[in-house]
């Protein structure tokens, strides 16, 4: 019976094994990274110690929540810092959580840039940024509060070197928490993304003009990084395609494909891509499916896709050899055991938005239910 029931998981494309480096992974249904908002004064919590066991398998690669590499990284209410001795040792027992039931686990390490206001930066400041273009308000992700962004204050050259090295500490810092590596947040319309970006960034010195300038600062932070903890512990996240927080690019294949190739020079371990249909967070567009084939060629390493999968079009994409490993977001969110649902093809949970991003340290967070269990 065992023997029938391992050849029906390897006939799912999504629940075979793989190797990711160092790493064996027994399937590639990856937990994305997932703001939630309750690491309260930027300190991530007890209760987060069973959200993330909740959510990993022996074997499943997780990416933690977006975590601030510093104080002045912040642009939401109780997001996560590593910067700190404090942050670090909070860190650890969620950390040790996941490696208890054989989960890899790496964080996610940002910095918002410009998605911020005075009353998130030390000393009421002005954020920083590749430029000094403000962002329009928007309308939160609850549909009704208004997020108001301070102008930003463009950076220096001689100030870029000590933001790269935030990155790097903070790489250390997960390191000691116990994480097995960590993931560079180069998407999204943050920091790293609006030096990227041809209608942010209009900087005239090296950090900005040509495609090779704007992605410097990325490369700096990739570089750092790799040479802190080793660039087989090292991921990075990119949307070359999206749009979020102003964020576009005018030319996002040429953009896709020389962060691709600039990547290889440092051998890391992995890139996790947003796909083209995720023009804006949480709205699944009419894309074809094979718009990071390019990128996906480039690129030498593990290559990650995210954005609006479900089950079907996951092991399409994985059997179609579009990606190695596919993350998944909200319904990872609302199933906290969603590779074994996978495996059985089970109805999924519904996720709440309303309650993604609330300060509850139990309801939309630790809430949602198991399967029932199907052995005897």
């Amino acid at each position: 019976m065992e023997m029938e029931n391992a050849v029906a998981k390897h006939s799912i494309p999504l629940l075979t094994p793989y190797k990711m480096g160092r790493f064996n992974l027994s399937h590639r249904v990856v937990l994305a990274p997932l703001t939630r908002q309750r690491s309260y004064g930027n300190v991530p919590q007890p209760h987060a110690v069973l959200y993330y066991s909740q959510r990993t398998s022996p074997g499943g690669f997780l990416i933690a929540e977006a975590t601030g590499v510093s104080d002045t990284a912040q642009g939401y209410p109780d997001t996560p810092g590593i910067w700190t001795k404090e942050h670090v040792e909070a860190w650890k027992p969620i950390v040790e959580a996941v490696h208890a039931k054989g989960g890899v686990f790496f964080c996610q390490i940002w910095h918002v840039g410009r998605v911020s206001n005075r009353g998130f930066q030390p000393n009421g400041q002005a954020p920083i940024s590749c430029s000094d273009k403000p962002l329009m308000p928007q309308i939160r992700s609850n549909g009704i509060d208004e997020a108001m962004f301070t102008p930003p204050r463009r950076l220096s050259t001689e100030e870029i070197p000590s933001i790269v090295n935030n990155f790097r500490l903070a790489a250390r810092n997960a390191m000691e928490a116990g994480f097995d590596g960590v993931e560079i947040h180069g998407a999204h319309g943050y920091l790293i993304d609006q030096f990227m970006k041809d209608t942010v960034n209009d900087r005239t010195d090296e950090y900005g003009g040509s495609l090779q300038n704007r992605c410097k600062f990325a490369l700096d932070i990739v570089e750092a990084v790799a040479n802190e903890i080793g660039p087989d512990r090292v991921g990075i996240r990119l949307s070359p395609f999206a749009d979020y927080m102003e964020s576009a690019d005018t030319n996002p294949q040429a953009l896709a494909l020389h962060m691709a190739e600039s990547l290889n020079k440092y051998g890391i371990l992995y890139c996790h891509v947003v796909e083209a249909r995720m023009k804006t967070v949480g709205e699944v567009g009419e894309c074809p499916p094979h718009m990071l084939l390019p990128m996906r060629k480039a690129f030498q390493g593990t290559f990650i896709t995210v954005g609006g999968f479900t089950r079907e079009d996951g092991n399409a994409a994985v059997a179609e050899g579009r990606t190695d490993l596919v993350a998944y977001g909200r319904w990872f969110l609302a199933n906290p055991d969603l590779p074994k649902r996978f495996e059985v093809n089970a109805d999924l949970n519904k996720y709440d938005r309303p309650t993604f991003y609330i300060s509850d340290p139990v309801v939309g967070y630790t809430d949602y239910p198991f399967l029932e269990s199907t052995t005897a």
